[in-house]
C-alpha cells in the first residue's frame, strides 16, 4: 500500500484511484495503510489484473495514469530477503514475463490517448523487464513510446542486449536500480506513454 498512499497522498484525495491485487493478505495490508493515512480516494478491488483490465475495456473505462507494479521474481529484494535467492529458478522467470507481457499489453489496452503507465518490478532480470518492454514496442508500434525517467536516486539505463536477444533502443530510457548505488532495494521501472 505505500505506492498507493504515495499517490493518493499526491493527489490530495483528489481523483479516484482503483487499487488492485489478486492476494487477500495483500488487500488486508494494503487497506490498513490506506485508513492510517485518510487516502480516501482509493477503491480497492480484487481480481486477477487482465481480467480486471478486460472487464474495465468491455465497460468503456478509459485511465489518464496507470501503476502496472508486476508480479516478479524478485531479485531486488536479496539484500533484505536472502529466502528470494533460495526460491528463483529460471523457469519462474520465464512464466512470470509471459504474464508480465499480457498484464502491461491489457493495461495499455485501458489508457487514454495521451496517457502514461509506469511499469515496475523488484527484480534485475532482462526478460521480465526489457523484454517485457520490447515486446510491448513491437506489439503496439508507434501508439506507444518509452519516456526518460528523473528519479531522485542513482538510475542506470535499460540494458538493449541479453544472451543473444537484441532489444529495441527505447528500452534504455527505463531505469534500473541497483542496492549498491542507492542503498536501496533493487528496482526496475519504466515510463510508457500512449500515443494513440
Amino acid at each position: 500500500g505505500s505506492k498507493t498512499t504515495q499517490m493518493s497522498a499526491m493527489m490530495e484525495n483528489t481523483g479516484t484511484i482503483i487499487a488492485n491485487d489478486p492476494k487477500l493478505d495483500r488487500i488486508k495490508i494494503l487497506a490498513s495503510n490506506l485508513e492510517r493515512c485518510g487516502a480516501s480516494n482509493v477503491i480497492i478491488t480484487k481480481q486477477n489484473g487482465i481480467a480486471l483490465c478486460k472487464n474495465l475495456k468491455r465497460a468503456g473505462f478509459e485511465f489518464d495514469k496507470i501503476l502496472v507494479d508486476a508480479p516478479c521474481s524478485g531479485e531486488g529484494t536479496i539484500r533484505s530477503s536472502p529466502k528470494t535467492l533460495l526460491m528463483w529458478n529460471i523457469n519462474t522467470v520465464k512464466s512470470l514475463s509471459k504474464l508480465q507481457k499480457i498484464l502491461l499489453s491489457s493495461a495499455i489496452e485501458i489508457l487514454k490517448p495521451k496517457g502514461e503507465i509506469v511499469y515496475s518490478t523488484c527484480t534485475h532480470t532482462p526478460e521480465e523487464n526489457e523484454e517485457v518492454l520490447d515486446f510491448i514496442l513491437n506489439k503496439f508500434g508507434n501508439k506507444i513510446k518509452i519516456e526518460e525517467i528523473n528519479l531522485p536516486v542513482e538510475c542506470t539505463k535499460g540494458i538493449i542486449k541479453w544472451r543473444g536477444d537484441n532489444y529495441n533502443k527505447e528500452v534504455e530510457k527505463s531505469c534500473r536500480i541497483y542496492p549498491q548505488n542507492s542503498n536501496t532495494e533493487g528496482f526496475f521501472i519504466a515510463k510508457l506513454k500512449k500515443l494513440k
